[in-house]
């Protein structure tokens, strides 16, 4: 029978630059803590019925983030705790890190540009990065996010090891800092 030592009383939200392993990341570290994983952009293309793609190109960036909110809302303050990761532009949103503040224990996957660009080339579902050069224009979101993503409670950075050795840089980070969300005492966590 799986232990549950490792699961959280609150939701972890994961936040960072677009291909900082919110998402892939996010889904197995739900599943080494048993918890729920939900990726916010998929609720939102869900709730509005189309792409994040197409919500940018039909209603616009500033409709995108009124619906982002209204969703991460919801995620933290409904149903039980989960990992829950974030588009990389919520985090900029005051009242998604007033939420976050009340509900969650966030953690900010931090990676070099490089990286970035490495992993966000992989797809071509990035609506911010369509038009001009990836490494500018992450580069350019990276100064302009990374002070607000430096408020997250835990800073992992996501750009080397494997995803495994992420996790448990995630889960140690987490017990170091937050250990009374952890429903069960550590066992002697390795690293």
């Amino acid at each position: 029978m799986a232990t549950n030592k490792n699961k959280s009383s609150k939701t972890i939200i994961l936040v960072g630059l677009m291909g900082a392993g919110k998402s892939s990341v996010g889904k197995r570290l739900a599943k080494a803590m048993h918890m729920q994983f939900s990726d916010s952009d998929d609720d939102i293309a869900v709730a509005a019925g189309c792409s994040i793609s197409d919500i940018f190109s039909v209603h616009g960036e500033s409709i995108f983030r009124d619906l982002e909110r209204r969703v991460i809302a919801r995620l933290l303050s409904e149903g039980p705790p989960r990992v829950l990761a974030t588009g990389g532009g919520a985090w900029m949103n005051p009242s998604v890190r007033d939420l976050a503040e009340q509900y969650a224990v966030s953690v900010w996957l931090r990676a070099d540009i490089d990286v970035l660009v490495e992993r966000v080339s992989r797809k071509n579902t990035r609506p911010l990065l369509e038009q001009g050069d990836k490494f500018a224009i992450l580069g350019k979101m990276a100064e302009e996010r990374n002070p607000y993503y430096a408020l997250a409670d835990v800073v992992v950075d996501s750009g080397e090891g494997t995803q495994e050795q992420i996790i448990r840089c995630i889960i140690r980070r987490l017990r170091e800092s937050h250990p009374h969300i952890f429903l069960t005492p550590c066992e002697g966590t390795s690293s």
